[in-house]
Order: structure tokens, then sequence, then C-alpha cells
């Protein structure tokens, strides 16, 4: 072996025993005391409408995740939902996405939000996605999460999306010059799992403007608490998180980068978090099963009121959830987002019931969906976990749509359950899993059909295993 190998494989070892070393720091931190322990005296107050003494399992541990989407969570803890239902429930405070998704899925813990495309790839066996039978019955929200690019974009000409006015060919023009001024070893951009929604989010909007994502840049992995300062140091130059670690960027470190656009300008209506949990635990703890989604539901509820936002927004801001400050979680909890930017603009833009839709789904989306009556958020449609294994298959991370597509969508999103619960809070739901997703709703206008998958993959042109030009002299 070369000295130049040896050296290679010693640096890799250095690097990857800090890694560890740094991930064992920021886990035993944010697992350890930072979790709430001390019951308020408002849940304590709650009568419980269940005994829990007639559930299976009554005292659970349940995992959440430092960023604005864990105020159901924070908020089922603080109101007594969870009693009310008969459950004692345990929250635990998790470094990333990924312990999240392995803490349920290795039984560490019984149920935790995971990012969307995460129990259907855990059916599927995406490459980089943990093999398990996960499954959701649930969303925790939809929207809330941003795409966030350095100031080096902003100084190329980059600005938010919303001021091309739908014009993908004129970003394309601007980031086409970005992205030829840097080395191959900077195009770098973060997300916080693999092979889940943000990562086909960052695909989606890069081949939308002709450069092969596959090819010409890299996607890193990053939790959501360090995304700011590995950009700080130049480790990416884009990221895509849930908040407040967009509003952080530009409001709590001087100016490190803006907010290109929101998830919900990538695909209007998407859905963000899943409750997970194991199949096994479903089917072995029925009664409790039905406690934690209907406490979940409220909490929901809760979180979607107009009236309770500065609360969450409050609430979240403790050291036990997400400890960022206040001005920081506010904003895409009350819908007054700021964009950001280097030229001393205000770019706040009002958008209170589409920011992040926690339960009450605006009539503005349901006119874009085409029409579709306004059904609460938290039904998780069947149809969406298609448009997820689509991009898994476009990426390469499965090599087809699996010929039982819609039965591992049933499998893994379990509307039945969700209607059977729904129906004992007095909530209405569609009555179909599948719909169709309006060209409106994404950012480059191309429509989803969930009965021809295989079609509207073949659709784009920057594929894996897609065409290839061929030139000969």
């Amino acid at each position: 072996m070369s000295n130049r190998n040896r050296w290679t494989r010693r640096d890799f070892l250095i690097a990857a025993g800090a890694t560890a070393a740094g991930v064992g720091i920021f886990s035993a931190d944010v697992n350890g005391d930072r979790s709430p322990a001390t019951f308020s005296s408002e849940a304590l107050a709650v009568e419980p409408v269940v005994d829990p003494s007639t559930l299976e399992k009554p005292n659970l541990t349940v995992g959440y995740v430092p960023v604005n989407d864990c105020a159901p969570f924070a908020i089922a803890w603080k109101k007594g939902f969870f009693r009310k239902y008969g459950l004692t429930v345990r929250l635990s405070r998790e470094a990333s996405w990924a312990t999240s998704r392995d803490g349920v899925v290795f039984g560490r813990l019984d149920a935790a939000p995971v990012v969307s495309g995460a129990v259907t790839n855990a059916r599927t066996g995406a490459e980089g996605a943990r093999h398990a039978p996960l499954c959701a019955a649930m969303t925790i929200h939809r929207h809330g999460n941003s795409l966030t690019m350095n100031k080096a974009m902003w100084e190329s000409g980059v600005r938010p999306w919303h001021e091309y006015n739908g014009d993908l060919e004129a970003f394309g023009r601007d980031f086409h010059r970005y992205f030829t001024s840097v080395p191959p070893s900077q195009r770098v951009m973060a997300v916080v799992l693999s092979s889940a929604i943000y990562e086909y989010f960052v695909r989606y909007l890069i081949a939308a403007v002709g450069i092969n994502p596959m090819e010409e840049f890299r996607i890193i992995i990053v939790p959501p608490p360090q995304m700011v300062s590995n950009m700080r140091i130049g480790a990416m130059q884009a990221y895509m998180v849930a908040e407040p670690w967009n509003t952080r960027a530009i409001k709590g470190n001087d100016g490190i980068g803006f907010t290109f656009a929101q998830g919900r300008e990538i695909w209007r209506g998407h859905p963000d978090r899943l409750l997970a949990v194991q199949e096994s635990f479903i089917n072995e703890n029925p009664k409790t099963y039905r406690s934690l989604v209907k406490a979940m539901i409220e909490a929901c509820r809760y979180c979607s009121n107009p009236q309770n936002r500065e609360e969450v927004a409050k609430l979240i801001s403790e050291r036990s959830f997400t400890g960022a400050k206040e001005k920081l979680t506010r904003p895409a909890i009350m819908g007054e987002y700021d964009y950001g930017g280097f030229d001393n603009q205000k770019r706040v833009i009002s958008e209170p019931d589409e920011t992040t839709i926690f339960f009450d789904t605006p009539d503005s989306l349901a006119q874009a969906a085409g029409g579709i009556p306004n059904i609460h958020s938290t039904f998780l449609w069947q149809s969406q976990s298609l448009w997820l294994m689509t991009q898994a298959v476009r990426w390469g991370q499965i090599p087809a749509v699996p010929t039982n597509a819609e039965q591992i969508a049933r499998q893994a999103w379990r509307t039945d359950l969700y209607r059977e619960i729904a129906a004992e809070l007095d909530i209405e739901c569609p009555a179909e899993d599948y719909k169709v997703e309006p060209g409106a709703l994404f950012i480059d206008n191309k429509s989803f059909d969930p009965s021809d998958p295989e079609g509207y993959l073949a659709s784009f042109e920057i594929r894996a295993n897609g065409p290839k030009s061929i030139y000969l002299s």
C-alpha cells in the first residue's frame, strides 16, 4: 500500500472519530437533563377520560426533536392531553431525525415524529433508510420548513423564490451563475435525513433548473441545531431544515444566510412530519395506540388555533424544547415569515394559515389542491406516500416503483385506523385515500397522478437510469 493510501485512510479514521465524538457530546447534551421532567400543574389537574388500567401500556416514551414541530408534543405534555387519554408519557429529546427514527426502529422509543418519507422508505428498503415495518396514522404538521442559502449565493444574484414570480428559468440563470463559480468541492447542501422529503426537495429543485443533483453536488446529513454553525464555517452552501433553524441564520447569527424558499413553495400541502410507531406496537397495544393518536390530534388542534399560537411559540422556546429565543420560534408559528437578505430590505410575508399547518387546512390550499373539501391536515393521503416512492426511484434509492406500491402505502400510512379514531372524536375524514396533486402545487407546475407513477417518472429528463446523450465525433 502506498504512503498516499495509508495517509488517506488515516485521515478518514481521524475524521470519523472526531465526528463520532461530536455526535456523542451532542447526544448527551440534548437527551440528558434537557428533556422535560416535571409535569405542569395544568396537566395534573386534567381528569382522565380513559382509565389507565384499561390500556395495555399506559406508560410510554415518546421522542421529539428540538425544532418547531415539537409543538404538539410540548402542548400534549403541558396541557394534559396525554393524561386525558390515560397515558403517562416521558418525552425524550432526540439529537437528530435519525435518532428519532432509529429510536422507534430499535424499540428505545414507543413513538416519535419522523421526517416524511422515513416510514415509506423503511417499508421499501430505500438506500439510506432503516428497513423496518414502521407505521403512521397521522401527520404532526404540514409545511414549517425552509431552504436556506448562504451569503455568497445572495451576492451572486440569487434571491428568494417569491421574487421570481414563478419564473423558474430566471432563477435557473442566477443559480447557474453561482453554481459554475465555485469548485465541485464546495457544491454541498445539507439536509436532516437521507432518503426523506428534504433530500427530495433539494434534488427536485436543482433538477428543475437543469442540473443533475446525482452528479454535480453532494448532500450531507446534519442535525438541525448544527445547521447554522456548519454553514458559518463553510461546510455547505445551503441547507433544508425545519424552523427555527432557518430563521436563526437570518436573525440570530448576523446574517449567515437567507431563506430561498419555504418547503410549501416547492410542494404546497406536503406532509412534513409523521407520528411513527412499529407495526407491532399497534398490534400489541391497540387501545394505547388509539389514546396516543387522540392526544396528538387534540394537541395539533390546539396548536392550530390562532388564539393559542403566541403561547405555543413561547412554550417551544423553552430549554427543554428548541432552546431557541422566542423571536426565532415565532415567525413560522405566527406566519409572519422573514426571508431575510443582505440589502436592508424588509421581506416579511404574512401567511398565518399556511406557514405551518398543524390541523386546520386553509381554504386557499383546498382550492389550489383542486377543490378538495377543507380536510384537516392530520389526515394522511396514501397517494402522497406514492409520490415519495417515485422520488426514491428517481434518485436511484430503489430500482423501480414496487409492484405492490399501493399495498405498501396502505400498510405504512394507516388511514383505516385514523378514520376510526377520528370518528370517535367526531372528526370527518375523506372517503378516499388518493388524490391528484395539481401542477399548481409544485414549483415546476408538474402535476402528480397517483394512478400513473411510471408515467410521472418518465416525464423527468433528469433521473436515475434516465436517457443519456451520446455525442460522436
